[in-house]
């Protein structure tokens, strides 16, 4: 049988704030540049992924399959304490005999593999088998950035930096605050930046990197990246950005209770909060943030997570919405449920984001600055109250803050420190009734309305550098055909 579209093979990280944007940009490629797409999770994500193409409304599922890889074993390879990272590059690694074997099995071998940035180990599997390799980095360009850079860094400045504390000097980009850095790049005697840092000379084995974010989002840093005399000396592949990838709203899930409440409040009244699926507050702040909330006297959605004293990422790989059961009285203030009742509501571990996001009653979102997180509040024209826990996310809030001006953050950081109650209500006023938040949600508006023109099939941006992506990999199917029909 004659092979007629382009195959994308795509490998997902375990966690669904890795899977869904994988998901999303396997949508677009089958039904807007008519690839075939075969998506690779690891079988505890299977089911949450093929659920979202059977959600998707007017998408046709049958030119996706979700392939679930048996979940390796890792408890003889890594100590249970280590880094998150470092368990979900583990992981990977460990699946990539499997993924080999099941690529080798197919009957249409794909044209291209997409791995994201803890698959690297993956990108030789296209030689093996004659595919482009992309990499898909599901956060911003400014991270591709950082992490292009720092394996070519002197040591003197590498010093100035992680020592000296000072910031670092990008081309093209603003600097990078040392208080900004990646955990993973700060302690070159430890295994996380032995582990990491060498992964930016991996980037340029790739034939391209694929990025979740736009020109309007982060014009400067995209610009560096793809100027041959910037940044672009040290990436040397194309850098394609095809964003914004969120997940769609599924009016299906708008039938919960919460959202006859928010039907309720006046436009733009609600202040969303979450941390994401794995990210966690100390007792003490958990306490703080509730007491702030109940001071600001403003409405709220609030979903909490037990508290966790420790690494904020510590519940990331664990963390499984149905696991957790409702103890929120527990933990937060003694009758602070009662006391607000009548203006906030608080969940137990999971709501629909987006479909919150996009409601009219909600006019701010408290967020861990997750990129995913940004991106669906960007989409949906609502500002942010910046409050990172780890990764790129103090990267990510610096952007919204003092770039993009679409977000307040404390001038602590809420990584490493207590935010008392008087500035969580300073924040959450701030964002919600003063005339610093109007401004920022005119800001945010007229940004979302740049990511819906950059991901337009009518000449946007973000599809026509998906598109140049198409192109090759048709071009090499072409060139297979010719090959075969020579041979």
């Amino acid at each position: 049988m004659q092979i007629t579209k382009p195959h994308a093979a795509m490998f997902a990280s375990p966690g669904m704030g890795h899977v869904i944007p994988v998901i999303e940009l396997g949508k677009r490629l089958a039904g807007s540049h008519g690839f075939r797409v075969t998506i690779f999770v690891l079988e505890a994500d299977a089911a949450s992924a093929q659920s979202q193409f059977l959600n998707s409304p007017g998408y046709d599922a049958t030119l996706v399959d979700v392939i679930g890889l048996p979940t390796p074993d890792i408890s003889n390879l890594v100590d249970p304490s280590a880094f998150f990272a470092i368990k979900l590059l583990i992981m990977m690694r460990e699946t990539i005999p499997t993924l080999r074997s099941k690529i080798a099995e197919m009957q249409h071998k794909p044209t291209a593999l997409i791995v994201d940035l803890f698959g690297l180990d993956a990108l030789p599997l296209g030689g093996e088998f004659n595919m482009l390799t992309y990499i898909f980095i599901a956060s911003n360009a400014r991270f591709i950035a950082v992490a292009l850079y720092f394996p070519t860094l002197e040591k003197d400045v590498e010093e100035e930096h992680i020592i000296k504390k000072k910031p670092l000097a990008l081309p093209g980009c603003e600097p990078v605050r040392f208080e900004d850095t990646l955990e993973s790049f700060l302690d070159p005697t430890d295994e996380i930046y032995r582990v990491f840092v060498p992964f930016g000379l991996v980037f340029p084995t790739a034939d391209g990197i694929i990025v979740n974010t736009w020109d309007d989002m982060e014009p400067k840093t995209l610009k560096s990246l793809q100027d041959p005399k910037l940044l672009g000396r040290i990436a040397r592949v194309p850098v394609y950005p095809i964003g914004p990838l969120c997940r769609p709203v599924d009016p299906s899930q708008t039938n919960l209770p919460l959202f006859d409440w928010l039907n309720k409040q006046p436009d733009e009244s609600v202040l969303y909060i979450s941390f994401g699926s794995g990210g966690s507050l100390s007792a003490r702040q958990l306490t703080e943030l509730a007491w702030g909330l109940e001071l600001s006297q403003q409405r709220f959605v609030w979903v909490v997570r037990p508290p966790i004293d420790g690494l904020a990422s510590s519940e990331y790989v664990s963390a499984n919405n149905g696991d957790i059961r409702d103890g929120t009285s527990d933990y937060l203030p003694k009758e602070f449920i009662s006391r607000t009742h009548e203006r906030g509501l608080v969940v137990p571990s999971w709501v629909p984001q987006a479909e919150i996001l996009a409601h009219k009653a909600v006019g701010g979102f408290l967020t861990h600055c997750g990129w995913n997180s940004i991106l669906e509040s960007v989409v949906t024209g609502v500002p942010m109250i910046a409050w990172p826990l780890f990764a790129e996310q103090k990267m990510n809030a610096t952007l919204l803050n003092e770039e993009l001006g679409i977000a307040v953050r404390s001038e602590k950081l809420t990584s490493e420190e207590v935010i008392l109650r008087e500035e969580v209500k300073k924040l959450v006023q701030r964002i919600m009734v003063e005339e610093e938040g109007y401004k920022m949600r005119e800001k945010v508006k007229k940004l979302r309305d740049t990511a819906e023109t950059s991901v337009s099939c009518d000449g946007g941006s973000a599809h026509e550098s998906l598109s140049r992506v198409a192109d090759e990999c048709k071009l090499l199917l072409e060139r297979a055909r010719g090959m075969a029909r020579g041979a």
